[in-house]
């Protein structure tokens, strides 16, 4: 089942559940966090919950809806500062050297390239454990919370400071936490963890700064297991022109942590467990167009696709306001 959040011409919130280029309204329902939610409550999945409401009959045109930028993130929260972004990085198989190319400017820092190295193998030895055992710690960032999020078809807006404005091509876990404070999760979606790369590669100590930007991820929640191999592209735009287009891979057998694994180190932390919360966290990638030299400008359009995921996730460049001038903390 393929799930999204959007709204109607008259901005009225809806769940649909996607078949084709028609969404069908799930009855009663404005929010997935709530359906999730009562499913949680009722003790049946997701998809459960979705047949037990039921499907209107009326439908909106998919194609017409995304065209027009109705599509919403497939998961949020009402209260921004309740959904939590995060990451992993070195668990792609081939992300190791990704990092290292990024930083082949530095190639006289050996600290650096080792350290990344050293943690990637950690991952190749002990990211895979046996069910119900702990495994190798992954790398763990912070995004940001929902405020960061832009939906589908919106354009990422890149801090004036930046110093590049790249793609990341993922999956995202969607999590929500029950009453219980118990993690739960109610699927995957394409996601695209955009960042700063050219930052990074100055130094490794840096990758928590990069990670401060916005960040999207649908149109579609895909519910239910995880395909072991996916096989996706991702691409940049420029006007009528494909500047740039790779394959990329994930699913379990084309990493070197399991997602039991990279799950358990998040959720780890009790202050993650807020009954009510949402978290998303995004898996990582072994595919970067700054790898290849590719430098993105405001109007440029990436493009996300896993054939299993439905419609591609599509998000354009553009620069945003100075937040905050030099000198703007005032004392009291």
């Amino acid at each position: 089942m393929r799930l999204i959040q959007f709204e109607t011409a008259q901005a009225k919130r809806h769940v649909g559940v996607v078949e084709g280029d028609l969404i069908q309204v799930v009855r009663n329902t404005s929010h997935m966090r709530e359906l999730a939610l009562a499913a949680i409550r009722n003790q049946r999945s997701l998809s459960a919950e979705v047949l037990e409401r039921g499907l209107d009959s009326s439908t909106e045109s998919y194609s017409l809806v995304l065209a027009e930028c109705r599509v919403l993130p497939p998961l949020d929260h009402e209260d921004p500062a309740h959904c939590l972004i995060s990451g992993t990085g070195l668990t792609h198989l081939g992300s190791a050297s990704t990092r290292d190319k990024m930083h082949q400017q530095k190639i006289d820092d050996a600290a650096a390239l080792t350290d990344t190295a050293r943690m990637f193998q950690w991952g190749i030895d002990g990211g895979r454990p046996a069910a119900g055992t702990v495994g190798a710690q992954p790398e763990w960032f912070y995004k940001g919370d929902g405020s960061t999020v832009v939906r589908p078809g919106q354009a990422f807006q890149s801090p004036v400071f930046a110093e590049d404005a790249g793609e990341e091509p993922e999956l995202a876990g969607l999590y929500v936490i029950g009453d219980d404070g118990q993690p739960y999760r109610l699927g995957f979606a394409v996601g695209n963890e955009f960042s700063d790369h050219v930052m990074e590669r100055r130094s490794y100590l840096y990758l928590a700064h990069s990670k401060l930007r916005n960040c999207s991820y649908g149109p579609e929640l895909r519910v239910g297991e995880l395909p072991r191999h996916l096989e996706g592209t991702s691409r940049i735009r420029r006007g009528d022109t494909v500047l740039w287009e790779k394959p990329f891979l994930s699913g379990e057998d084309n990493m070197c942590h399991s997602l039991e694994n990279l799950e358990y180190h998040h959720f780890k932390y009790g202050q993650f467990l807020r009954p009510g919360d949402v978290h998303i966290h995004f898996f990582g990638t072994a595919t970067l167009s700054f790898a290849d030299q590719i430098k993105t400008v405001e109007g440029d359009v990436f493009e996300i696709s896993l054939s299993e995921f439905g419609a591609p996730l599509r998000n354009s460049v553009a620069r945003a306001a100075e937040p905050l001038e030099p000198g703007a903390v005032k004392p009291l």
